[in-house]
């Protein structure tokens, strides 16, 4: 029996393994691309995964903002005044430190990641009810165990904030 057909060579195969991630990496960055279409010709994915950052973490001072993203200062500045150009984010002084700037998300920013977040669920969802209960079990501890090697954390509820989708592992810890 060739390797790829047997259940346990697969386990003890990297590069099988591997390739099995790939191609269910390429399915979910089509939900994903998919779930963020029609907000695309306000926000580009990046601005997108700023927008993420914001609604888990609340108001953020530039600086912690683009070590999060892992961008330049002056990149993150160039989206942050891209997203308040489309009402997505504003600037407020620091009460803590009125020399500070925060940055935070407007409640056009805050509905725009939960549409866009309930979109990608639901079309994760539909193909999730598509498998036999046994595979969801096997999904389920496969991913699991794949995310804990990773370092990432399990995405909250349906009812949860929405989590930073895998953008930075310190982002996702302090989400």
């Amino acid at each position: 029996m060739p390797q790829h057909e047997s259940p346990v060579g697969a386990m003890d195969d990297v590069d099988e393994v591997t390739r099995a991630v790939l191609t269910a990496s390429r399915l979910l960055v089509a939900v994903s691309a998919r779930s963020i279409a029609a907000v695309e010709e306000r926000v580009t994915l990046a601005q997108f995964r700023m927008l993420v950052v914001l609604s888990s973490r609340g108001a953020t001072k530039l600086v912690a903002l683009a070590e999060l993203l892992q961008v330049a200062p002056s990149t993150a500045m160039r989206m942050v005044d891209r997203l308040i150009a489309a009402g997505l984010a504003d600037r407020q002084t620091n009460p803590g430190n009125r020399r500070e700037t925060l940055l935070q998300l407007t409640e056009e920013g805050r509905r725009t990641v939960e549409e866009v977040t309930a979109r990608r669920r639901e079309e994760i969802a539909a193909i999730v009810a598509r498998l036999r209960p046994t595979q969801r079990l096997a999904l389920v501890e496969a991913l699991g165990a794949f995310n804990e090697a990773g370092g990432e954390p399990p995405a909250p509820d349906m009812d949860d904030e929405p989590h930073p989708l895998g953008w930075g592992a310190d982002v996702a810890r302090e989400a």
